[in-house]
This record gives structure tokens, sequence and C-alpha cells, in this order.
């Protein structure tokens, strides 16, 4: 039309108003506009994208479960829909066939920057479940002890190195020596710890710390460029951390909680980008939960007294609602302020859920497409849907 002028918009703001769309929007703008698709590979869209999901506190949310007790009974991840007024419903099912023939498959570790490191026994991998890329990591090059007849695996940590802008996971391993069991003695062992690299994609030896981790996580352990673990010392109960910038390994106290860990389950966590341990008690049905927050010392934050009919909590969401199992072992809502407990119509197997809360990222693991990996995706028709 006569008069008007074409106009442009700085390419600084495009970007700008890109890098608050999610990440199924973005993939398809990348097959529309090439240059959009090199600028969503940088390191400074990446992490601008991610930022603003931080800032608008953008939560995803993934539930493992499982519905049986056999190696028959498959553990998967369903999606649960996070929209106002949809009650978290299943929105899809995924099966991971790299973790099919794993007893436990798979422990969660993470989330880091929208990333999750999925591991049993000796597998391990990375994923990203926003982007859908999958990496299997690669077989430990480290050397074990001569003599060994068998090797296990045990606890493993997640994180990010901000130094050197890598992503590192740390393992523990046992060696176990059976030579000592044919005179009627306890069989030998030599613990080793290996570290992986992303970006070397390799994984090297480093020291043993004298505390040894034990438990898998329930919630995210990773806070601020280090992992968290329970650990014993030489004669009591501590928590090992590892810094992931300078690898190294350190110990704090435990909270005191007025109790012993025969009576209640403590489980360490992330809340809200300092490190917090929950209390609770390991018997009944009615439990009181405690948050203690780790900021110079332990301080308890809130607690929330007698909650009937359920099991363990699972996780916090926005607003300081808490996940819980329920004694039904159905995921439930509850929340602290009017002390309502919905029930979200979701089950599983008994203490198999895991709630895995995560923003969307575009971080790039090197890896290869959830189709190429065979990780199958299924629509999910109600909340009660199974694999």
């Amino acid at each position: 039309m006569q008069g008007w002028s074409k106009f442009e918009i700085p390419d600084m703001v495009t970007m700008d108003i890109l890098s608050k769309l999610p990440v199924k929007s973005l993939a398809r703008f990348r097959c529309v506009c090439k240059p959009w698709s090199s600028s969503f590979r940088t390191s400074d869209f990446i992490t601008k994208h991610h930022q603003n999901n931080l800032t608008n506190n953008n939560l995803n949310l993934l539930l493992k479960r499982c519905h049986g007790n056999t190696r028959n009974d498959i553990h998967y991840f369903s999606a649960l829909s996070t929209e106002k007024g949809e009650n978290f419903s299943v929105t899809e099912n995924i099966h991971l066939p790299f973790f099919e023939n794993c007893w436990y498959a798979p422990v969660v570790s993470g989330p880091c920057n929208g990333l999750l490191c999925l591991h049993d026994a000796g597998k391990a991998a990375l994923w990203n479940p926003s982007t859908r890329e999958f990496k299997i990591l690669p077989r430990s090059s480290v050397n074990r002890p001569p003599s060994v007849d068998s090797t296990s695996f045990g606890c493993l940590g997640f994180g990010f190195d901000s130094i050197t802008d890598d992503y590192k996971v740390v393992r523990f391993v046992t060696n176990y020596f059976d030579e000592n069991e044919e005179e009627g003695g306890l069989a030998d062992w030599i613990h080793q710890v290996e570290l992986y690299s992303l970006k070397s994609d390799s994984w090297k030896e480093i020291s043993v710390p004298e505390a040894h981790p034990y438990a898998s996580p329930l919630f995210n352990n990773y806070v601020n460029g280090s992992y968290y673990w329970q650990a014993t010392g030489n004669s009591d109960y501590l928590i090992l951390s590892f810094d992931m910038a300078n690898e190294k390994f350190s110990t704090l106290p435990l909270p005191t909680f007025g109790g012993s860990l025969a009576q209640y389950y403590l489980q360490l966590l992330d809340f809200n980008g300092s490190l917090g341990a929950i209390v609770y008690p390991r018997e009944g049905t009615e439990k009181s939960i405690d948050l203690w927050v780790m900021n110079g010392s332990w301080t308890r934050q809130f607690s929330i007294e007698s909650v009937s009919g359920v099991e363990r909590p699972l996780g916090f969401w926005k607003n300081g609602e808490l996940f819980l199992e329920s004694s039904n072992h159905e995921l439930v809502l509850f929340d602290p302020a009017t002390r309502e407990l919905k029930n979200l119509g979701i089950h599983a197997y008994q203490n198999t859920m895991q709630l895995i809360a995560y923003v969307e990222s575009l971080v790039p693991i090197n890896g290869r497409s959830e189709q190429e990996e065979h990780i199958i995706r299924r629509r999910a028709g109600d909340a009660s849907n199974r694999y």
C-alpha cells in the first residue's frame, strides 16, 4: 500500500522475544529460518533462554514410576501437565529401552540446567527431556585393581562446573575380592571414585574420600555447583559434598532434629538454591514433616504437622504446596495453608515414584535423538493410564 514502509525488527529484539518461547516452538522455527537455527545454538541464547525460564519459574514435571516389583515391571516416566486447571494429569508416558533390563532402572540425579543423569548399576546416560536428546555415557576406562572378582557401581552425582563450562558425573565404585571367602572370612574390597567429563567424553580416577555415601536420592541433591549425599564417617552419619569445579570432597554435619535415623527418614534437597533436608517419621501413616535449611548452620525453616494417610514427601511445588505419596501409593498434593489434600489420581507400586521438576533447556549433550535411541513417547488417555 502506498505510503507504507517496510519495518524490520532489530535482530537483538527478535532474539530476546524468541528466548522467551518454549523449546517446542523453537524447534519448529529452526526449520523455517537458518539464521535463527544457528542463533539458537549459541551459548548466549542458550543461557538467556534458560534464565528466562528460571525467572518465570516455568517448571515442568516428570514422574518416574512402576507398577510392580519384578523384572517384568518396567519403570517409565510420565509427563504431567502443569497447565492451570488440569490437576497435573498425565500427558504422555516415556519408556527408555536402554534401562529396560535393570532392576531399579533408572535412578535419577538432577536436574542440572534442565539436564538429567540416569543410572543403574554400570549403565549411565544424560538426557535433555526438552530437546529430546539422549547420550549414553561411555564405559569407564579407569583401571581396576588386579585380581578383582567383581565390581559394583554405587552412588552417583551429577552437576555443572561453571569454571570450565563442563558437565560432570562422579561415581563411586567398589571392587570385590572373593579369595577370603573360601577360608570362611568376609570378602575384601577396594573403593574407587571416577569422574566423567562431558567435554572430554571420558572418565578419570580421583581420590577416594574418607566418608562413604549411601542411599539413592529422592530429591535433587545438586546445589550451586556441589553435589551432596548422606554418608557414613568413622563412627557417625554426616553429609558428603563434591565440588564440581575444584573436584574436591568435603563433609558437613546433619541437622540436629531431635531424633535418630533409625526413627526418621532424612532426605537432602535443593530448596530455593540452598541445601535443605526433609525429616519425617519412618513409622505410621500420619506424618509430621520438618524442613531444615543450611545457611552457615542448620535452621528449621518450617514444620507441617500431622498429615494423615501419607507415606513420604516427593517434592515442593511453586507456592509451597507439597507433593506426597499416599498410603494407597497415589500421588497427592498437600496445601499447608489450607491443609487440603488433593488426590491427583496417579498410581504406582509402593516407593517407586520419584518426581522431577525441571525448567526447559537448550543445553546440548552431544548425544542422539530419542528416536535414534528408540525411546518411546505415548500420549496418555487419562491420569490413570498405565504404560
